[in-house]
C-alpha cells in the first residue's frame, strides 16, 4: 500500500480530470469516487485513482485554492517518441511553460500546465534507474527559495528510512536568483520518490493546499507523531491537514479513512463528516465513537 498519497484540489472538476488523467496513462484506473455532504464547500466529490502504478486522490471543493507549478509532476519517458505522445494529450488547452526541445539536461523536454491547472514535466530520460514513473517535483520559490536541500534533509529526519538520492547543484553564478542552491535533487520517502529544487529564475508561486501529500497512518501513534513533527502553522491545521516551516501542505490522515466514509450507512458517514470537519489534528477513537452515534 503507498503510504504518501498526492491529493490534488479543484474547484469541480476532480472527478473529470482524474477521468482524462486515467485515459492518458497506460496501468491506470479509477478506484474509487464518493460524495462528502455538507461540508463548508457544500456536497464534494472525492476520487481515487491510480497513474502508472501512482495512486493519487482529489477532491472538488470549491474555488479556494489553485494549482501552480510550485508543485509539478514529473513523468520519465523511455524515449523521445514517449515525450511527443503524451504531449499529444496533455498538451491540449495547455500553458506552456519550457516548451518542447531538447535541453542539456534531456534530449526530449516540456513543461506545461495542462487545462486543469496541473503541471507536468515530460522528460525523456536515458536510464533506467528511476523506477517510480511519475515523481512530484517540489519547487522552492520566493521565501523558500535556496531551501530545497535543507527541506530534504528535514523530512529525511521524520520519515523513517529515508533514502536520499541524486543531488546537483547551481554552478556560480549559473541561476538567476542567487539564493538558489539546488538544481535537482531526489528523495524517497516511505516508498515514494520525491525530487526538488531551487528556483533560480525568481518565480513567486508557492506551495499552497491544492497540491498537497496525504500520509496514511496506521493507527493513533503515527498520527501524533507526523503531527508534532510537520506541522509548523497552527492556523493551517483543519481536519487532518497541516503546513510545515516550507508551507508544504500534508493530510496526516488514517489509512482506512476512505474506507471509514465509503462502508458507512449515510447517517454513519453523515457523523463522521461532522466529527473531523471539527477537529484539527484527526482522533481516530473520536471518530469511531461519531460513527456508532
Amino acid at each position: 500500500m503507498q503510504k504518501i498519497v498526492p491529493h490534488l484540489w479543484f474547484d469541480t472538476q476532480a472527478v473529470e480530470a482524474a477521468n482524462w488523467y486515467v485515459s492518458i496513462f497506460a496501468r491506470s484506473e479509477i478506484t474509487h469516487i464518493s460524495q462528502l455532504h455538507d461540508t463548508p464547500s457544500g456536497d464534494v466529490d472525492t476520487v481515487e485513482f491510480t497513474l502508472d502504478g501512482v495512486d493519487f486522490s482529489a477532491i472538488s471543493a470549491g474555488p479556494y485554492f489553485t494549482l501552480n507549478s510550485a508543485i509539478s509532476l514529473m513523468v520519465t519517458c523511455r524515449s523521445a517518441e514517449e515525450v511527443d505522445a503524451l504531449y499529444a494529450h496533455l498538451g491540449k488547452g495547455a500553458t506552456i511553460l519550457m516548451p518542447l526541445g531538447a535541453y542539456p539536461f534531456s534530449k526530449r523536454y516540456v513543461w506545461l500546465q495542462d487545462r486543469f491547472g496541473l503541471s507536468w514535466q515530460l522528460c525523456y530520460f536515458e536510464t533506467d534507474e528511476i523506477m517510480q514513473k511519475i515523481r512530484p517535483v517540489l519547487l522552492f520559490s520566493d521565501a523558500v527559495c535556496g531551501k530545497a536541500e535543507e527541506a530534504l534533509t528535514v523530512y529525511a529526519s521524520i520519515f523513517p528510512g529515508a533514502i536520499p538520492g541524486y543531488v546537483n547543484h547551481y554552478l556560480p553564478g549559473e541561476a538567476k536568483d542567487a539564493r538558489a542552491k539546488t538544481n535537482y535533487a531526489e528523495l524517497t520517502l516511505l516508498g515514494h520518490q520525491f525530487v526538488a529544487m531551487d528556483h533560480g529564475v525568481g518565480g513567486d508561486e508557492t506551495f499552497n493546499e491544492a497540491f498537497s501529500f496525504m500520509v496514511l497512518c496506521e493507527d493513533q501513534a503515527e498520527i501524533d507523531y507526523y503531527w508534532e513533527k510537520l506541522s509548523f502553522v497552527p492556523e493551517a491545521e483543519q481536519c487532518g491537514w497541516l503546513k510545515d516551516k516550507f508551507g508544504l501542505s500534508w493530510q496526516i490522515v488514517p489509512k482506512n479513512m476512505g474506507e471509514l466514509l465509503s462502508s458507512a450507512a449515510p447517517e454513519e458517514a453523515a457523523r463522521i463528516t461532522q466529527a473531523f470537519l471539527q477537529m484539527k489534528k484527526l482522533d481516530i477513537r473520536a471518530l469511531e465513537q461519531a460513527r456508532n452515534g
